[in-house]
């Protein structure tokens, strides 16, 4: 039972088909997987390990969380490195911050129990801002192409380009100076995920690490701090990328121009066909992004922003949840 359930939520050592996965999918349906997949996973894992703490199983549920939680922080971390394709990346970043959250559920006390709630509640919308992030940055990438004679070998590698527009971490580089807002909130939510203060991401790992010190858990401790270092840096690379270099892109010359007028051609059902209609001159500034990925990307980066102003409503919404889930 808990090798067919671990694999659901793809902790370390049943991670392998994680990465390929969140890959080689639509990055919507990826966002479905890596969220909504695991929820109800890991509320089962909450009553599982609550309801059989006393009982007469000789078995301990909570030793291989523990030791599926210290490879997860270990192996997320140091090969999440190597990735170059940005959904794999975010696939070991999740196999790490599933550590941390088996971790909490390991300790089974009610620090932990609230720390692994909270925990669930604001990763599940980091994460969730971020591939929204991802398919926007998709959708603006359509009106532009590579600029660089060096970069056209670049499409030959995007396996699912259709689907998923954005799929190199390279792709992003310099997307500030293409749109500073979009950057600026992928930039918050890349730090949540680091947990640097006073984003929402710091205070669960506090939590976490709170509770785990508590405990006695002093080497597990240890071993999420130096991996969240570790996991930082391929973080704070993607946010190197979007700030610090200049893109590569030009506007796509998809129609050709002439006196005023747009010429199309092509086929369409076999016949050839020639039609001119008149110019309609845009640029990078007029495309606009719906109102409801702004309201919604917006909304989401100001409650990772704002909860240290706002952290009594964030607790007792935890607070519910956890008499909700055991029938209190």
């Amino acid at each position: 039972m808990v090798m067919g359930f671990l694999f659901k939520v793809s902790p370390a050592s049943f991670h392998f088909w994680a990465p390929d996965v969140y890959d080689g999918i639509p990055t919507i349906v990826t966002t479905f997987v890596a969220i909504i997949g695991k929820i109800s996973i890991f509320a089962f894992f909450l009553e599982l390990v609550y309801y059989t703490e006393y009982s007469f199983f000789d078995f301990n549920w909570t030793s291989v969380f523990l030791f599926s939680s210290l490879l997860s922080l270990i192996i997320g971390s140091v090969l999440g490195l190597s990735q170059f394709r940005i959904k794999r990346l975010f696939a070991y970043s999740t196999i790490s911050h599933v550590g941390f959250i088996l971790l909490a559920l390991s300790i089974n006390t009610t620090e932990s129990i609230s720390a692994y709630i909270f925990y669930i509640l604001q990763y599940s919308l980091s994460n969730l801002n971020a591939f929204i992030l991802l398919v926007t940055i998709g959708y603006t990438f359509y009106l532009y192409v590579y600029s660089k004679e060096d970069n056209k070998d670049k499409d030959e590698i995007l396996i699912d380009k259709a689907n998923s527009p954005i799929q190199l971490v390279s792709q992003i580089k310099g997307y500030f100076y293409i749109n500073p807002y979009i950057s600026i909130s992928l930039a918050i939510t890349l730090f949540s995920f680091v947990g640097i203060p006073p984003l929402i991401g710091f205070f669960a790992k506090q939590m976490v690490l709170s509770a785990a010190l508590d405990s006695g858990y002093v080497f597990m401790c240890l071993v999420a701090i130096i991996t969240s270092v570790i996991g930082a840096v391929y973080y704070l690379n993607l946010i190197k990328q979007i700030f610090f270099f200049n893109h590569d892109y030009s506007t796509n010359p998809s129609v050709i121009k002439d006196d005023g007028y747009i010429r199309l051609t092509g086929y369409t059902y076999g016949r050839y066909y020639k039609k001119s209609i008149e110019k309609i001159t845009f640029s990078p500034e007029s495309i606009k992004i719906s109102g409801s990925l702004s309201s919604i990307i917006s909304i989401f980066t100001l409650l990772l922003v704002l909860f240290i102003n706002m952290p009594s409503e964030w607790f007792n919404v935890v607070s519910i949840l956890t008499l909700t889930i055991f029938k209190a």
